[in-house]
């Protein structure tokens, strides 16, 4: 892989001469689905697919964006000294974004460079191929002109590109399980405070598969955010009559006590999802410490119908997908996975049943939906390296 993208990269450049090779992964996240922007837990892990880039300084005060990915688009060329959003610029706002913050923030980007990205990330899955070209972007900006920052800033920076730059009101949870992937762990992370926990992902008996539903979607112009804003009306209500900071806050219990305070019934249908989302997950986790797989994945069952019933944002075809899942003999757990629309599941499958799992799902989808899903079986990986 390395050779080949310096190969890429001296035909799009010129010559690979002083370029590097850099990595981030994918991820994906198990259980805690739209609850990292309500100040709730969530339970990503990094993969060990993402995105690749080969990277150098040039003396011209210029960017130049290249991906393989997306070849038809060419090089795309930005002056350091005028970086802005660009709707034709595509794919290449992502990284723009990251250098226009450290530049905001700071740091000396003295210098220009060439860059040619590669992903083997499904595009608009659902696993974060934008957060990892912006937390890869920002590890070689560290890299390269030798800034002084750690990985959760790095994160933080992606995220605020992804808000500010691309118009993209994400939370926390792509960039910060990309930035702190650890293999063979996921990431426990406290979305309100950022404090977080690993936690050993050992399943001897069983694999993690992601379908893809290959219905592609783009969260800008989804009703993520539309999601998020009825969030926010919801928890200001709920501040009338209750010392809360997020829905994050709030116990089953409690939201069941406070929850008639909230003006709008659809407003509380969403309020209640992040509420419960979040105490399912805190749940998930000590179930997964405790080796109880089978509580794990009833859990994630419980997610998917509270993201398909109260938050409405899975659809015919991840609703195909997971349903269909539960159904198959070894299915441990099956939910979507990401902020929905279209995108992925995630499924934990007893390993002598993965075949028989993909056949079957695969074909209820096709005939259903009228066209393949896509199945990878993943492992966990770690956060961002030089290859």
């Amino acid at each position: 892989m390395r050779q080949q993208l310096l190969q890429d990269f001296a035909k799009v450049y010129g010559n690979a001469d002083h370029a590097k090779v850099y990595f981030a992964p994918g991820r994906v996240n198990l259980i805690g689905e739209h609850t990292d922007y309500n100040g709730g837990h969530v339970f990503p892990c990094a993969l060990t697919i993402g995105t690749y880039a080969v990277a150098r300084l040039n003396q011209e005060n210029v960017f130049r964006f290249y991906s393989s990915n997306f070849e038809k688009l060419g090089v795309i060329e930005v002056p350091l000294d005028g970086i802005e959003y660009d709707e034709k610029d595509n794919w290449a706002n992502y990284p723009k974004g990251v250098i226009e913050v450290f530049c905001k923030e700071g740091f000396n980007v003295y210098a220009g460079m060439d860059i040619l990205y590669y992903g083997n990330i499904p595009n608009g899955a659902g696993l974060s191929s934008s957060a990892s070209v912006e937390v890869l972007t920002g590890f070689i900006l560290k890299e390269i002109f030798g800034f002084d920052l750690d990985l959760v800033q790095i994160a933080l920076i992606g995220q605020r590109a992804e808000n500010e730059f691309v118009g993209m009101n994400c939370g926390i949870m792509d960039q910060f399980a990309i930035a702190m992937g650890r293999k063979d762990n996921a990431i426990f992370l406290d979305t309100a405070t950022l404090q977080y926990e690993y936690a050993p992902i050992i399943m001897e008996n069983a694999k993690i598969i992601i379908a893809c539903s290959n219905k592609k979607r783009k969260l800008g112009e989804s009703k993520y955010n539309e999601r998020r804003s009825q969030c926010e009306s919801a928890l200001k209500d709920l501040q009338e009559v209750v010392a809360i900071n997020n829905l994050g806050d709030l116990t089953e219990e409690e939201f069941e006590t406070y929850k008639d305070a909230i003006k709008d019934p659809l407003h509380a249908d969403r309020a209640k999802h992040a509420v419960y989302e979040n105490q399912r997950t805190i749940k998930a986790v000590s179930a997964l410490k405790a080796n109880d797989l089978k509580t794990f994945g009833k859990l994630m069952n419980a997610s998917h119908i509270s993201l398909r019933d109260d938050y409405e944002v899975t659809g015919i075809e991840l609703d195909t997908l997971a349903e269909e899942a539960w159904k198959q003999p070894g299915v441990i757990g099956s939910r979507m996975t990401g902020a929905g629309f279209g995108g992925c599941t995630v499924s934990i499958v007893e390993n002598d049943k993965v075949e028989g799992f993909i056949e079957n799902v695969g074909k209820v989808y096709q005939d259903k939906i009228g066209y393949a899903a896509d199945f990878y079986v993943v492992d966990v990986g770690s956060g961002p390296i030089i290859v």
